[in-house]
């Protein structure tokens, strides 16, 4: 893409976007009408959808300050980043250890023009195109061999993407094709929306898939989270609403949603 095409010739700005969904959810800017329409018919649905949006973002804080400062990991992949916003992962990384180096991965057009422009502030940080139903054509990528070394821990963060997959797609065999690569001591960090109400699953995997064009896979249920996380051990507390993934009480108290709720945790690779 040349730098001075405009966005609006390389994506179609009439149809929803997850990612842009989200920005509008996080109070950013960079969301069009269809996007913020579509948020509004969501809402009506799940009144607590921007609560989860701001939960997720703060389970992916806690992550990250966690795995640097306590585990010493230096290298962190963020599959499926969205666009930036306000403290984004290498920031929080690099504010831990100058050295962390981040790779985000994303394969919206409007999320690596707005990455590669925004958060490729340093040697150590860089924006890639690539998928989450190929994980090879991630973890072979020139960009990532340049920058990470695959003999050290890796941080895999799959955060609030994996509803974005499709059941056909076997979002657990991927996540096990990626920790699969990682060597021993690495993680993977996963957010998926959840309901135990069928009706809910169902209306708003329905509203997501019609909005979005079929870009969206489904709101599951909790146990389907626990395959996510094969052959790894999941460190404590385990699976949980991620607003209550250690949390830090000197914060106040943690925001909850009704309606669905982003599950999650932290696995580490044997």
């Amino acid at each position: 893409m040349n730098r001075h095409t405009p966005l609006s010739h390389i994506i179609d700005v009439t149809r929803p976007s997850v990612a842009r969904m989200h920005n509008y959810y996080l109070g950013g800017k960079d969301n069009y009408p269809a996007d913020r329409q579509a948020c509004q018919r969501l809402l009506e649905h799940a009144p607590s959808t921007q609560i989860l949006a701001v939960n997720n973002r703060r389970f992916l804080q806690r992550v990250i300050r966690f795995l640097a400062l306590e585990r010493g990991v230096r290298q962190f992949l963020d599959i499926g980043a969205g666009l930036p916003t306000r403290d984004n992962a290498h920031e929080m990384a690099q504010r831990y250890n100058a050295k962390a180096r981040v790779i985000y991965v994303d394969n919206d057009p409007m999320v690596l023009a707005y990455g590669r422009a925004l958060l490729e502030e340093n040697a150590n940080t860089a924006v890639i195109q690539a998928d989450l139903r190929h994980p090879d054509a991630i973890l072979d990528h020139p960009r990532l061999a340049e920058l990470f070394d695959l003999n050290e821990p890796v941080a895999a963060l799959c955060i609030s993407v994996l509803h974005c997959i499709h059941d056909d797609d076997a979002p657990a065999d991927l996540l096990r094709r990626i920790s699969s690569r990682l060597c021993s001591g690495s993680y993977l960090a996963v957010s998926q929306l959840v309901s135990e109400d069928a009706t809910v699953r169902r209306v708003i995997t329905g509203l997501m898939r019609d909005s979005t064009a079929g870009k969206w896979g489904a709101v599951r249920r909790p146990k389907d989270v626990e395959g996510f996380f094969a052959g790894l051990d999941l460190l404590e507390p385990g699976l949980v609403d991620v607003s209550a993934w250690r949390a830090d009480p000197r914060f106040g108290p943690r925001p909850r949603t009704q309606e669905w709720v982003e599950y999650g945790g932290l696995g580490r690779v044997r």
